[in-house]
């Protein structure tokens, strides 16, 4: 277990905030079993949960705070994405976190040119479609923070099923001695599945965006119906949706096979997720729940 600082707030500990990679190898020495929880900041109570599943599984818990330029693409929000490390340790603090490691950008990536993790054909199927290049980016600093923490484990949140899929096979193909942890949807209490990315609506914008959730308890409904029952009624709740004041503008909808992010065909039968992803303003969210058809 490592070092602690000052005490932050009552019953709470302030978590050892590390920036280098000799910093993090000295804290991590004698860490025993660790956990890993990588993250880009802004935490949320969908982050705490990752965390409390961390803390049950290992003696250390290392949360990672960065904002990865790699995984965002021409005209999406790095610029604005919200930054606030006194706030996201202070999260870290109140789930007895034992290490924040949060490096620069030049730290992470010190030269103009480097080897990235190729993020093969699920890669550029539905978010990676979308967002050409962003699970290469997303592979790359994974790959970067595994061999910096060494983690015995890492828990990533199921609302990214997608990258947690690509995680998995990555960890499979590359031979990386980590175990990942998938930590069920946290949702707020109007349903909205938790997102660093919420802060961005207004008040009406998050009414429409109720609709993705909507949609998907519509198609979990139909799941005895077949793949196509299924489509069928969270579509007709997202076109419904279209017509709001503001609209929910659809960007995919898709019911995939878990393993390889490819279409569930009609007579599918077994495991499937139900993924959508939308713009509601100028903000884009995604969400998917699990199915069983």
């Amino acid at each position: 277990m490592t070092e602690t600082t000052s005490t932050a707030s009552a019953g709470s500990r302030r978590p050892l905030v590390v920036r280098t990679p000799d910093e993090l190898r000295r804290a991590t020495a004698t860490a025993g079993r660790t956990a890993l929880v990588p993250t880009m900041g802004a935490l949320h109570e969908g982050h705490r949960s990752l965390m409390r599943i961390a803390r049950e599984r290992a003696d250390t818990v290392v949360v990672s705070v960065f904002v990865n330029p790699l995984q965002f693409g021409p005209g999406e929000d790095f610029e604005r994405y919200p930054r606030d490390l006194d706030a996201d340790t202070e999260v870290c603090a109140q789930e007895s976190v034992d290490i924040v490691f949060a490096p620069a950008t030049e730290t992470m990536y010190p030269a103009e040119q480097m080897v990235t993790v190729d993020a093969g054909a699920m890669g550029g199927r539905l978010e990676g479609a979308s967002r050409p290049g962003h699970f290469t980016g997303v592979l790359t600093v994974v790959a970067k923070l595994f061999h910096l923490v060494r983690p015995d484990l890492a828990v990533f949140g199921e609302k990214d099923a997608q990258q947690i899929a690509l995680v998995r096979r990555m960890v499979a193909d590359l031979d990386i001695p980590v175990e990942i942890v998938g930590a069920p949807i946290l949702r707020d209490p109007d349903g909205l599945a938790s997102s660093s990315r919420n802060v961005y609506l207004s008040d009406p914008e998050r009414v429409s965006a109720r609709a993705l959730s909507r949609a998907l308890a519509a198609g979990r409904e139909a799941a005895p119906g077949g793949a196509a029952a299924v489509r069928t009624a969270a579509l007709a709740v997202l076109e419904g949706a279209a017509q709001a004041d503001p609209p929910v503008e659809l960007d995919y909808l898709a019911l995939v096979d878990p393993a390889t992010f490819t279409e569930a065909p009609d007579g599918h039968r077994g495991a499937a997720v139900l993924a959508v992803a939308a713009r509601v303003g100028a903000t884009r969210l995604i969400d998917n729940t699990s199915i069983t058809l």
